[in-house]
């Protein structure tokens, strides 16, 4: 994982503590969307280290395109049970990153999700944090009146 250092690091450091302030403990699952997924994938990891500076016990993993039942089957139910390779610790934070994360059916199964905009594409309807991930050194939280799109906005098929 590359040094995160400056705004990025501030940043991150200030959506880790989002995070904790209605997810101190137990087993917690945050999603990290993203057209580009590149970018999903670093700030994953980026999160999870701001995570574990602040003693928290994250386990990484990036799934691609990952349809609902393989998602559950393989990923979140052994997570749950606490049979996840690198999940022993019972409060263990999961960061996942891939594609369809935030589709309707899914998204009420983590505690908080991230889409990072890579370009002028519109934001994903079912995110907790919209970031502007347009300059990766100086991300920023997008703000954007979510009522303009229907709920399955940027769901993907």
């Amino acid at each position: 994982m590359a040094e995160t250092t400056g705004a990025r690091a501030e940043f991150l450091a200030w959506t880790a503590e989002q995070f904790l302030h209605n997810s101190r403990s137990g087993r917690r699952l945050i999603a990290v969307e993203s057209a580009g997924a590149p970018a999903a994938s670093r700030f994953a990891d980026d999160l999870a280290g701001a995570l574990a500076e602040r003693g928290q016990h994250p386990l990484r993993l990036s799934l691609g395109s990952v349809g609902e039942a393989t998602l559950r089957r393989d990923t979140i139910e052994p997570f749950r049970a606490g049979t996840l390779d690198g999940a022993d610790d019972p409060d263990t934070v999961l960061i996942v990153d891939g594609q369809r994360l935030l589709n309707e059916k899914v998204r009420g199964i983590w505690h908080y999700t991230v889409w990072l905009l890579a370009g002028e594409e519109l934001p994903h309807a079912g995110a907790n944090l919209i970031v502007d991930a347009s300059d990766e050194s100086g991300l920023t939280d997008y703000y954007y009146d979510l009522c303009k799109l229907p709920p399955s906005f940027g769901e993907r098929a």
